[in-house]
C-alpha cells in the first residue's frame, strides 16, 4: 500500500471512531476528508510521531463552531473539520479533549495537556505572550442576538445601545470589546453598557431566550445559527471589527507549529479548506493563507 493511502486510512479511522488508547478522548466526526502528504508528514516532531496522535482541546458550545451531535458524545463543527483535515493531511490521528470551559484552554496548553486548541480563539498580542497561534478563520464579523419581540432596531455600532444590558462569554475578546464600548459611551456623555458575563455562549443565548438579558454578543456565525434554530431570536447587531484571525493555539515555541501551518496552507491551496467552510455556510470567513504568530500583527 502506498504511503499516502496507508496514512490516510489510519487518520480516517481515528476521526470516524472514538479515539484509541487515550483517557478522556472524545470521538469526532468530519464532513470532509483529505489525502495525506508524505512531505508534510516529515515535518511532525519526533515525540508526536512516536506517540502517534495530536491531542487537541476544544470547548464545545454551539454550531457551526464546535458542538456535540445529537448523541451528546460525538464532536462536530468547523473546528473539528479543520483540525481533523490537518491531521489527515499530515498523516496522523487527532484525539480530542473537552476542555470543560474556554478559560481552561490557555492553562491547558501551558501545562502541556494539549498540543493544540481550537475554540474560536482570536489571536491577540496579550494571548501571544502566553501561547502561539496559526490563523485559520477571518474573525472580523461579530453579531448580537435578541428576542424578536423586543423590537430592538438593527445596529452596526455599540453607541446605538449605550445604557442597555448585553451579555458575552467569559474569557472571550467580546467581553473586552464591550468594556471598551462602554467606556466610549461614557466618553460621549451617555450611560455605560451594563455587561453581563456568562460561562459560555450557550448560557448567554439561553439567558436571552428566557428574558434574563435582552442581548448577547459573540461570533456572528454561531449566533446566526442559533437564531435560525430558535424562532423567537433574531440577529439585531452586526459589528465589523479588525480582529486578528481565529487561530489554532499552541504552547509557546511548539515544534508542531510549522507542520500545522504547512498543512493548513496545503488545504487552502487545494480547496479542501473552502469546502469545509462552505459546508457550514461560513465561507465568507475564508483566509487566503494561514499566518503564524507575529505575521498576523504586521
Amino acid at each position: 500500500m502506498k504511503f499516502a493511502q496507508r496514512l490516510t486510512l489510519l487518520a480516517l479511522a481515528a476521526v470516524m471512531t472514538p479515539a484509541f488508547a487515550a483517557e478522556n478522548a472524545v470521538p469526532s466526526e468530519s464532513s470532509v476528508h483529505v489525502e495525506a502528504d508524505q512531505a508534510l508528514h516529515k515535518l511532525l516532531p519526533a515525540d508526536i510521531l512516536k506517540r502517534g496522535y495530536i491531542v487537541a482541546g476544544t470547548n464545545p458550545n454551539t454550531p457551526p463552531t464546535t458542538f456535540f451531535k445529537e448523541d451528546n458524545k460525538t464532536l462536530a463543527g468547523r473546528e473539528i473539520d479543520v483540525m481533523n483535515a490537518v491531521g489527515e493531511r499530515l498523516g496522523i490521528a487527532v484525539q480530542w479533549r473537552d476542555t470543560g470551559g474556554f478559560d481552561n484552554i490557555i492553562p491547558g496548553l501551558k501545562t502541556g495537556r494539549y498540543d493544540v486548541a481550537l475554540s474560536n480563539i482570536n489571536a491577540t498580542q496579550a494571548r501571544l505572550k502566553q501561547v502561539d497561534f496559526v490563523g485559520y478563520y477571518d474573525a472580523s464579523r461579530l453579531g448580537v442576538i435578541a428576542q424578536k419581540a423586543a423590537n430592538i432596531p438593527a445596529f452596526t455600532s455599540f453607541d446605538a445601545i449605550c445604557g442597555q444590558q448585553i451579555g458575552a462569554g467569559a474569557g472571550t475578546t467580546q467581553v473586552t470589546r464591550l468594556e471598551d464600548a462602554s467606556k466610549a459611551c461614557e466618553a460621549a456623555g451617555k450611560k455605560p453598557l451594563n455587561i453581563a458575563v456568562f460561562p459560555d455562549r450557550p448560557a448567554g443565548v439561553q439567558a436571552v431566550v428566557s428574558g434574563r438579558v435582552p442581548m448577547f454578543f459573540g461570533p456572528i456565525e454561531g449566533l446566526a445559527w442559533q437564531a435560525n434554530l430558535v424562532k423567537s431570536l433574531t440577529v439585531v447587531g452586526e459589528i465589523h471589527v479588525d480582529d486578528k484571525p481565529v487561530s489554532v493555539a499552541f504552547p509557546k515555541d511548539s515544534p508542531l507549529e510549522p507542520a500545522v501551518q504547512a498543512a493548513l496552507n496545503s488545504l487552502i491551496k487545494d480547496g479542501s479548506y473552502q469546502k469545509i467552510l462552505d459546508h457550514w455556510n461560513i465561507g465568507f470567513g475564508a483566509l487566503k493563507s494561514a499566518p503564524r504568530n507575529e505575521e498576523m500583527f504586521r
